[in-house]
C-alpha cells in the first residue's frame, strides 16, 4: 500500500512541476525523469502498478505509448510497432483471409496467449512476431512458428508449449528421455524390403545445433562464417574411411560443381517461401555449405533450416545399416562440437516439429493397390503415426507414384524409438498392400 501511495505522490508530482520532471516526446514513447533514481526502489515492485497509474491519469493511449518503456525498464520488450505486426497478424489469421487456415498457430494463437506474449522479447531480441510471421505469411502452413533462439521456446512457451503437445503429443510436463541413438540394436532392423519390390531408398536424418549460437533469424554474418569453420574442422576429424569426403560451400560455388551436385540431388537452394518469411536465409550463401563421402551415402548440410543437417542414406531397404552409419558420423562430429541440448525438449532446432531426437527415419516406397484408396492410405498412415509427403521434401507431391514416408513423431521418443516408429510402420504398409 505504501509502494501505491509514494509511486502516485511521484508521478502526480512530475506532471503537477511539467517540463521540469516530464519530458514529452522521447524517441520512443514518453520518459519520466527521475524514473532511472528510483530505480532501486520501482524494479522490486509489480509494474502493472504503473500501468494502473497511467490508465487513470491518461487512458488507454497513455498506457499503449507507455508500455513499451515501462516493458523495456524492467526488462526486454518488444516496439510498438512490432506489437502492431503481432496484432495485426493475429486479425488476418482470424479474418477471411484466415477462414481456410487450418495451422497449429492459428489453433492456438488465442487472444488471450497473444495479449500475454506480445510485449515479450528474448534476450537477443526475438519476438512474438519473429516466431509467427512465417505462419502469417502462408496460411496454408501445417504448423506456422519457428524459434529464433533457444530462449524463444521459454519466453513464448503459452505458445510453444501448446503447438509443441498438440503436434508430438507431449505434455509440458514431459521430458525428453535421455539419448539412445540405437547402438547395440541394429539387429534389429534386417531390410524391409529384400526383394526390392516396393522401397527404393532408405535414409536417416537428425538435426543438431551448435551449442552457444542461436538458430537462423538471430545469427550474425561472423556467426555464419565461424560455425562454417568449427564443422569443417569437424569433417576433417573424420578417420572412418567411409565417412571420408570433401565440403563444398555455397559461397563462390562454380557451376560445374552446382552441376554436379543437382545430379546428385545434394544441393540444396536457398530457403523456401516458409523459410524465407521466417528470416532463416540472412546472409545467403555465407557460411552455407554440403558436405559428401566419397560413396555418396553420408551427407550433412550446413546452415540450412538447422545449423548442421546429417544424414545417411542409400538405395535398397536395409534400415539398420544406414543408422549404424548415421551413429559413427553423429558421435564422431560431436567429439569436435558440441550440440545444444535441453534437459526438457531434447536436442533444440528452428522448428518446434523436429524437437527432441531429432530423427527423421524415411523411405522412398510404391504402394500402387494402397495408395490408389487414398483415404484408406492416409487414414492407415495417421494411425501408424507415420507422415506423408513427397519425393522432393516436405510441402511437395508424390511423383510417378513414390512417397516419402516417416515417423512423425521426433519429441518425446529416444533416436532409437524414433525409427522403429518408422520401421514397423512401414512394415505394417507393405503388408497391407501384398494383401490387396
Amino acid at each position: 500500500m505504501l509502494t501505491c501511495y509514494l509511486t502516485c505522490f511521484y508521478v502526480i508530482f512530475a506532471i503537477v512541476h511539467g517540463p521540469l520532471a516530464l519530458l514529452i516526446n522521447g524517441s520512443n514513447g514518453w520518459n519520466l525523469v527521475g524514473f532511472i533514481n528510483m530505480a532501486a526502489f520501482l524494479k522490486s515492485q509489480n509494474k502493472r502498478l504503473i500501468g494502473g497509474i497511467l490508465a487513470a491519469l491518461g487512458g488507454t493511449t497513455a498506457v499503449y505509448t507507455f508500455t513499451p518503456q515501462v516493458e523495456t525498464f524492467f526488462g526486454s520488450s518488444a516496439d510498438a510497432a512490432t506489437v502492431k505486426k503481432i496484432e495485426e497478424g493475429y486479425a488476418k489469421l482470424n479474418g477471411p483471409e484466415g477462414k481456410k487456415c487450418k495451422s497449429l498457430l492459428k489453433k492456438h494463437l488465442t487472444k488471450d496467449v497473444m495479449d500475454k506474449l506480445k510485449y515479450k522479447k528474448t534476450k537477443l531480441g526475438a519476438t512474438l512476431y519473429d516466431c509467427i510471421r512465417s505462419g502469417i505469411y502462408n496460411l496454408d502452413a501445417g504448423v506456422g512458428v519457428y524459434a529464433p533462439d533457444a530462449e524463444s521456446y521459454r519466453t513464448f512457451s503459452p505458445l510453444f508449449d501448446k503447438i509443441i503437445e498438440d503436434y508430438h503429443g507431449f505434455s509440458p510436463s514431459q521430458k525428453q528421455p535421455p539419448v539412445d541413438l540405437g547402438e547395440g540394436k541394429i539387429h534389429e532392423f534386417p531390410p524391409l524390403d529384400p526383394k526390392g519390390k516396393y522401397i527404393k531408398s532408405t535414409r536417416i536424418r537428425c538435426g543438431r545445433s551448435l551449442a552457444g549460437y542461436p538458430f537462423n533469424p538471430c545469427l550474425t554474418k561472423e556467426n555464419y562464417l565461424e560455425m562454417e569453420k568449427k564443422v569443417k574442422r569437424a569433417f576433417d576429424s573424420f578417420t572412418d574411411k567411409d565417412l571420408k569426403g570433401k565440403y563444398y560451400p555455397l559461397d563462390g560455388m562454380t557451376k560445374e560443381t552446382q552441376d554436379k551436385l543437382i545430379a546428385d540431388h545434394f544441393l540444396f537452394k536457398e530457403g523456401d517461401r516458409h523459410l524465407q518469411a521466417a528470416n532463416a536465409c540472412n546472409f545467403w550463401p555465407k557460411g552455407r555449405g554440403i558436405y559428401h563421402n566419397n560413396d555418396k551415402t553420408f551427407l550433412i548440410w550446413v546452415n540450412e533450416e538447422d545449423h548442421m543437417r546429417i544424414i545417411s542414406m542409400q538405395e535398397g531397404s536395409d534400415v539398420g545399416q544406414v543408422l549404424e552409419r548415421l551413429i559413427r558420423g553423429v558421435k564422431s562430429i560431436e567429439k569436435v562440437v558440441p550440440f545444444s541440448r535441453d534437459e526438457r525438449l531434447g536436442w533444440l532446432t528452428f522448428c518446434p516439429t523436429n524437437l527432441g531426437s531429432t530423427v527423421r527415419a524415411s523411405v522412398h516406397i510404391k504402394l500402387p493397390k494402397l495408395t490408389a484408396r487414398k483415404k484408406e492410405f492416409e487414414a492407415m498412415c495417421e494411425r501408424l503415426n507415420l507422415q506423408v509427403r513427397g519425393i522432393h521434401g516436405e510441402h511437395s507431391e508424390s511423383e510417378g507414384g513414390v512417397y516419402d514416408i516417416s515417423n512423425k513423431a521426433r519429441l518425446g521418443l529416444s533416436e532409437y524409438q524414433a525409427v522403429k516408429q518408422m520401421y514397423d510402420g512401414v512394415k505394417a504398409l507393405i503388408a497391407a498392400e501384398e494383401k490387396l
